[in-house]
């Protein structure tokens, strides 16, 4: 169901039901939510790489046959599995890669777009087909109103239709479009200049990034002046600006 592994400052975390296209249960998903946590809690662990198991699917979503609609009512509090798994995302410190190997769909489209950078493979398509069951892809409208201009997306969910990996770049979801053989390549160099640089000020960044994002101008404004203030105090900070001057690499300390 779920992969994790830890070395060299990375975790992976794979979901690993490629015959089934990945889907996304309720287990699946606080599988997902744990893996998040512990690898922000792992001192180790400093960049999270999210992928699906396979060559075709990153994930299609959710599990329809988990008995979806059985017991409606009963099951909605199992059924928030997937809000819980986007706040892990969001409240990690940590910066948090996609991995798209391939199509990425409702729920599946939301958990790529949670995360912080996004690459994809070009011949995976991503969107929401949840309309064509009878369904409304409900929770990852929060994820994806943010990026994505209003009237595209509304229309997406109206009619159900995929994007290819380069429209989903086009409209700010996906970060960089590759060739299939060049994924893991593409992945490894983002994740190796996210190492290079002071994990500390990453974490208070990457928090102040999206505290922001719903504040007005003068809100944001104190929030991101206190921010400033909190990464110039950060020994980081200091070891940073001391080899800048000194003409050497920095030796980051993560506070």
């Amino acid at each position: 169901m779920l992969r994790y592994e830890a070395g060299d400052g990375r975790a992976t975390i794979t979901i690993d039901d490629p015959d089934r296209h990945n889907p996304l249960s309720n287990e699946t998903m606080r599988a997902l939510t744990e893996a998040v946590r512990r690898a922000a809690a792992d001192e180790t662990v400093r960049v999270i790489v999210i992928t699906g198991a396979g060559e075709r699917t990153f994930s299609a979503g959710g599990d329809l046959a988990g008995g979806f609609v059985d017991a409606p009512l009963a099951d909605h509090a199992a059924r928030g599995a997937l809000a819980d798994l986007f706040r892990a995302l969001r409240r990690c410190a940590k910066p948090v890669v996609a991995r798209v190997n391939g199509h990425a769909l409702g729920g599946g489209f939301g958990l790529a777009a949670a995360c912080d950078i996004v690459v994809a493979v070009k011949t995976a398509t991503l969107g929401t087909p949840e309309i064509g069951i009878g369904l409304w892809p409900m929770m990852i409208t929060a994820v994806l109103m943010p990026l994505v201009p209003r009237r595209p997306l509304l229309e997406m969910m109206l009619t159900g239709r995929r994007l290819s990996a380069g429209a989903a770049r086009d409209l700010g979801v996906v970060s960089h479009v590759v060739e299939p053989d060049a994924l893991d390549e593409a992945v490894d160099e983002i994740v190796a200049q996210l190492l290079a640089k002071s994990p500390a000020v990453l974490a208070l960044g990457k928090q102040a990034f999206y505290a922001v994002a719903d504040m007005d101008l003068d809100s944001a404004l104190d929030h991101l002046h206190g921010g400033l203030t909190a990464v110039a105090m950060t020994a980081d900070a200091a070891e940073g600006i001391a080899a800048f001057g000194e003409k050497r690499q920095p030796e980051w300390r993560g506070r």
